[in-house]
Formats: C-alpha cells, structure tokens, sequence
C-alpha cells in the first residue's frame, strides 16, 4: 500500500490538529464505506482452499486415508480431520 503525503490533501488547520496526535508518524485511516471484501476474495485464495478442501474431502470418501492425504497436500493429520469435518457439517448444513 502506497502513502499520499497528508500536505498535499488535507486542508493545513487539519492537519495542525492531527499533529498534536500523531506528529511525524504514520496513520491508516479506513475507508468511510462500512463494506468490507471477505477474506481471499480479491486473490482468489479463499475460493482455491474451498475447492481444495472438497477434494480432501471426496479423496476421503473415496478411500484414502488421513495419512495418504496428508502426505498428498502437505497438511498435518489433524489439518486433514478438521478439513473433513467441517466439510462433512457443511454438507449436513445444506441439507437442512
């Protein structure tokens, strides 16, 4: 994330006052919208692990084991048995 030199924006008797809080460091303001992205949704990265986990998941009930599948998508065996429950409360979920 690039900077915009707060002189060049903002009106000098606003900026005074923000100086007397923060003089010479650095300060994030949000934007004013209260709408935010999800997580991963601009990268792609939350719809990859969806698709990823699904895998998992029908890997499984296909007939590989937690073992198989850890070694296949480098996750720890614990990683594996959260993934295909929460994939398996999911389903259970939809058909609700």
């Amino acid at each position: 994330m690039s900077y915009i030199k707060a002189e060049e924006v903002l009106p000098e008797d606003i900026l005074k006052l923000i100086q007397n809080y923060v003089d010479g460091k650095l300060l994030y303001i949000p934007k004013k919208s209260p709408i935010r992205n999800d997580w991963g949704s601009a990268s792609g990265i939350k719809e990859y692990y969806a698709k990823r986990n699904s895998q998992i998941y029908k890997e499984y009930h296909g007939g590989a084991s937690y073992c198989e599948l850890s070694e296949k998508y480098f996750l720890s065996k614990k990683s594996i048995q959260r993934i295909i429950r929460n994939n398996m409360t999911s389903c259970y979920n939809k058909k609700n």
